[in-house]
């Protein structure tokens, strides 16, 4: 009879690779260090490969051992959506989802859509990751999370995408600096490099200047922050301007400031919030559901109105 990898061989070699020691890995598997390392070596004899390569203090996988790692993951994510369909009987709105969610999004939502989804479907439960568009897709992609909560248009690749509502822009800028200006006013009535923006790997910052039509990059300045509190600070302090999403505003990050928010030039700017997950997923339903709490949230107008 031909023998078959295990699941939790496989556990193995993929914790290996994401973590790139040997120690940490069996650590993520709550495993001794000899337990990984021999359930990785009979996995190469089962399969007559070599999918580490060893010396003394370090290793490096081997190109098969890297594609085994890839092929690894989808059964493991296969395993884990198989395990969760069984654990919650088929119901809907039951067992957990792993959440991940982008930085300038989670502050000012994640904690609204805990406690409404405890209060609506208390048998379900929400763990929480807040990360970067790339990594939070690349955790998908691995089966690490089910489900993401990002701003919009991006490229998903193959995972499949749900527009929850839109999220508008608006310009922030100290009072008397919005006093010198025309309504409405326009880009080039404001000094160069005066625009604060978030850092590249924000995708609010490429949003923004999409959607608020900004293509004078001189009024962009150099610095870039790491959060939309640092930019409301650099605002505060007199040193420009920003663009920032209503969401942020609503939930209070223009408190105690003498900060405004105004419309940006241009037609109405916004980013569209949207959850994305696997296509191969068996909790189609679950996030479906998901998706109309997070729709009343987002655009609470709307919701009200139907």
């Amino acid at each position: 009879m031909q023998r078959w990898p295990s699941l939790k061989q496989l556990h193995y070699l993929v914790a290996l690779d994401e973590h790139k020691n040997f120690n940490r890995a069996a650590k993520a598997c709550h495993v001794s260090q000899s337990t990984l390392s021999t359930g990785i070596q009979n996995l190469e004899e089962m399969m007559n490969l070599q999918l580490v390569e060893r010396d003394h203090k370090s290793f490096i996988m081997t190109p098969i051992g890297l594609e085994i790692v890839e092929r690894a993951r989808h059964l493991l994510s296969d395993a884990r959506d198989m395990m969760e369909l069984g654990q919650n009987q088929g119901g809907v709105m039951q067992g957990s989802i792993r959440l991940g969610c982008i930085p300038t999004i989670a502050p000012f939502l994640l904690s609204r859509l805990v406690k409404s989804c405890s209060h609506t479907y208390p048998e379900l439960e929400l763990l929480l990751r807040e990360d970067t568009t790339a990594n939070l897709l690349k955790l998908l992609e691995h089966g690490e999370l089910d489900l993401l909560i990002l701003a919009l248009p991006i490229d998903v690749g193959g995972f499949h995408c749900k527009s929850v509502g839109e999220d508008p822009f608006k310009m922030v800028m100290r009072r008397e600096l919005a006093a010198t200006l025309h309504t409405p006013f326009d880009y080039r009535e404001l000094p160069n490099q005066s625009i604060f923006l978030l850092e590249r790997e924000h995708c609010l910052t490429e949003h923004a200047l999409s959607a608020c039509q900004l293509r004078d990059k001189d009024k962009i300045n150099p610095f870039a922050a790491t959060s939309l509190h640092t930019l409301v600070e650099m605002v505060g302090a007199g040193l420009g301007t920003t663009f920032l999403p209503q969401m942020a505003i609503d939930a209070g990050i223009l408190n105690n400031t003498d900060l405004i928010a105004l419309p940006p030039p241009g037609e109405q700017a916004s980013r569209e919030i949207g959850l994305v997950w696997r296509p191969s997923t068996t909790r189609v339903q679950t996030f479906y559901k998901i998706a109309e709490l997070l729709r009343t949230l987002v655009c609470p107008k709307a919701a009200d109105a139907q």
